[in-house]
């Protein structure tokens, strides 16, 4: 049961967005422009490093949207997501994306756990200022998101299953106005 009282049948975070429409709008576009603007990181890699710091906070929500997001611009490769949320090393992923990944993973543990060997490391794997910047934004965004999501006591569908449409959605559509399933008709402004 949520900590506070919010509107009933409405998982994770859309809850709370409802709850607070003046809040969701800008939480909304935070997330398009951070999982689907133009960027050189794909959708599917920026979705993977946000289900990555979800898995690490222990956010349920957050953890198998994303994952679904993910999966669902990798043609519904949800065993693959899964292996690079829990352990990005010992995947197929580019040595790029794990330097990243490794960055955001040390983001979630706190900002200062960030070192300049982790940043020389991704940077000799290819990646550049911008997508070492993204990649430490999203994790600090995902951090609050799930922190949002949990410190409410939201509503949480337990089965992966749950999640596969509301994947599709968020990743073909989009977080933003009437596109984000689910979210309030205030936020949509």
């Amino acid at each position: 049961m949520a900590h506070i009282q919010l509107p009933d049948g409405m998982p994770g975070i859309v809850g709370p967005l409802a709850f607070s429409p003046e809040t969701a709008k800008p939480l909304l576009e935070l997330a398009e422009v951070l999982l689907r603007a133009p960027n050189t990181l794909t959708s599917a890699e920026r979705e993977m490093i946000a289900a990555h710091v979800s898995y690490r906070n222990e956010c349920h929500f957050c953890q198998l949207s994303h994952s679904a997001a993910a999966a669902a611009h990798l043609n519904g490769d949800y065993d693959f997501v899964e292996q690079v949320k829990v352990n990005p090393e010992d995947t197929g992923v580019s040595d790029k994306l794990k330097a990243l990944l490794n960055i955001a993973g040390k983001v979630q543990q706190g900002g200062k756990q960030v070192t300049a060997a982790d940043v020389a490391r991704a940077r000799d794997r290819g990646a550049t200022d911008k997508e070492i910047h993204d990649t430490v934004l999203i994790a600090a965004a995902f951090c609050m998101y799930n922190r949002y999501v949990d410190g409410l006591a939201t509503w949480q569908p337990r089965e992966r299953e749950a999640y596969r449409e509301m994947g599709q959605q968020l990743a073909h559509q989009g977080y933003t106005r009437d596109r984000f399933p689910g979210a309030p008709k205030a936020a949509q402004a």
